[in-house]
């Protein structure tokens, strides 16, 4: 199953439209509540930067308005480039400002749509840490998970060129993380359905990649590995297409291992659940790679 990455952008959209609302959930306080102790922490809109924090003279007369609204223009414009330069500006001179949590997701969705996945999963982590009860929590979560995604793609996968459960999956086990994570704390989330979709499909890939390494110990003689690979891949992938593989992974492993009784208690568990299975002959189970052993159940 191909996705697309049609929902990062409705994801935008969405996240366009709440924040353009959500200036005021960050105001806090009124102005009499901070004394003149904390104007250099808290500096006022379109007043001075933080003192010591230096930029570009291109922005240097510029205020926390006139920042986020360049910034705003570059990326309806589609310059992603340009909305990053600015948005960092912003996030670096006005880190309390009016506009500090907009910049922080709109710099998470431009990191995102120049394929800078590190940056992406680097600004979504820092705002899910900063702002945890943020109402766009679950949309710095997502794209974290977008990221992950996109990092564990390989160009000539549309192509059916290569296997990709076959690769290093380290980006596309954090997206499966990520993307469970997403579903667990926000099942109501507009994004939730997006990501139910990408855990079946990374639950197919990373089973079958389990299998892929099962299968190298079983030509190598290492039973006992090949069988925990398989029972692994029973036990965090139960919903998984290669399920079945996996009993016969196991089956062949116990017949390495000359555990006779073991390997028949799987094998009926196999013949019960595919009884067409390719390793099947009836009730018979012809091994791959164990020369000279079959069982019957």
């Amino acid at each position: 199953m191909r996705l697309s990455n049609t929902p990062a952008r409705l994801a935008a959209l969405l996240l366009a439209a709440g924040l353009l609302s959500g200036c005021s959930l960050f105001g806090g306080g009124s102005e009499d509540s901070r004394d003149a102790s904390d104007a250099s922490v808290f500096p006022e809109e379109g007043g001075p930067p933080l003192p010591g924090l230096e930029e570009s003279t291109e922005y240097a007369n510029l205020g926390e308005r006139e920042l986020y609204e360049e910034a705003r223009n570059s990326l309806e414009r589609g310059n992603f480039t340009a909305a990053i330069s600015r948005l960092e500006a912003l996030d670096t001179r006005y880190p309390f400002g009016a506009h500090a949590e907009q910049a922080q997701l709109e710099l998470i969705y431009a990191y995102y749509e120049i394929n800078d996945w590190e940056a992406t999963r680097a600004a979504s982590n820092r705002f899910i840490r900063l702002h945890p009860n943020h109402p766009q929590a679950d949309y710095a979560l997502y794209m974290r998970g977008l990221a992950s995604w996109q990092a564990g793609r390989f160009s000539l996968e549309r192509l059916k060129l290569i296997d990709i459960s076959k690769r290093d999956l380290g980006a596309s086990r954090d997206a499966y993380t990520d993307f469970r994570e997403l579903v667990r704390l926000y099942p109501d989330s507009q994004y939730a359905p997006d990501a139910r979709q990408r855990i079946v499909y990374l639950r197919n890939v990373l089973a079958e990649h389990e299998l892929h390494v099962a299968d190298y110990y079983l030509r190598r003689g290492a039973y006992l590995a090949a069988v925990e690979r398989g029972r692994w891949v029973i036990e965090n992938y139960p919903q998984s297409q290669a399920t079945r593989d996996a009993l016969a992974t196991m089956v062949e492993g116990y017949l390495g291992l000359e555990m006779h009784d073991r390997a028949r208690e799987v094998l009926r568990v196999l013949i019960d659940n595919a009884p067409n299975h390719e390793r099947l002959r009836g009730r018979t189970f012809e091994p791959q790679y164990v020369e000279g052993e079959t069982i019957s159940a």
